[in-house]
């Protein structure tokens, strides 16, 4: 079931992308942080007014770090705005899947299936040519090797263990983070506005992930005695 919500998912944000900007496709993708606890509801699953300032802030910071123009709703915008729903979907699934099987065959399995299913449709809606594939190499390897092999990989172990809401909120660091690398790498103007924006973003993070902290170190043995302890 995770495989085709992932193709979906990716396939819906990649088209979607050709007609709105970059901006406005990270933003409304990631509204995945909002609607992860929304399913999470209707699941039975319990969120304290923690996650849910966390939730706030972090939108607040992902709109300072993405959008810089006016919101509208054009053709580019609903079809990302649905991808947002399938990753919201896919969050909840890998939560589900990752408890119950071994994280590496879901992740080889999801990715060569997701793979297969992107060359099949690839092949059927536009021209492959052999020479853009080859001057596209590097970035081709990097998406799928980094960015989805390991990346995709590395969620399903780590949500062995948290929380479906609480990823969604992490993974959406990623837009802090390459707001991060094009200051430092490429040399890109942050400003004011991203830095409070980045600020935000780790802010609402921090929110969530404070209480089940201060709450297991609370209850540490290593606690007990003179009241010192390392965590």
């Amino acid at each position: 079931m995770g495989v085709p919500v992932l193709f979906l998912a990716a396939s819906l944000q990649q088209v979607g992308m050709v007609y709105t900007t970059a901006g406005k496709a990270g933003f409304i993708t990631s509204l995945y942080m909002v609607l992860v606890p929304l399913m999470g509801l209707f699941l039975g699953h319990r969120h304290g007014s923690s996650l849910w300032v966390g939730v706030v802030l972090a939108m607040a910071g992902l709109y300072l770090l993405s959008v810089t123009e006016s919101l509208s709703m054009g053709r580019g915008d609903l079809l990302v705005l649905i991808s947002a729903l399938f990753w919201a979907i896919h969050v909840q699934l890998i939560g589900y899947l990752a408890k119950r099987a071994s994280a590496l065959r879901i992740g080889c399995v999801q990715l060569v299936v997701c793979s297969a299913l992107s060359f099949g449709v690839a092949g059927l809606t536009e021209s492959i040519a052999v020479a853009g594939i080859r001057a596209a190499a590097i970035p081709i390897l990097y998406a799928g090797v980094l960015s989805a092999g390991l990346a995709f990989t590395l969620q399903i172990f780590c949500q062995r263990t948290s929380p479906p809401a609480h990823a969604g909120i992490i993974m959406g660091l990623e837009t802090v983070f390459a707001a991060l690398a094009g200051w430092v790498v490429l040399g890109e103007r942050l400003g004011l506005r991203g830095l409070a924006g980045c600020a935000l973003m780790l802010a609402g993070v921090l929110v969530v992930q404070l209480p089940p902290l201060l709450g297991a170190r609370a209850n540490s043995p290593r606690l007990a005695g003179d009241g010192v302890g390392c965590y």
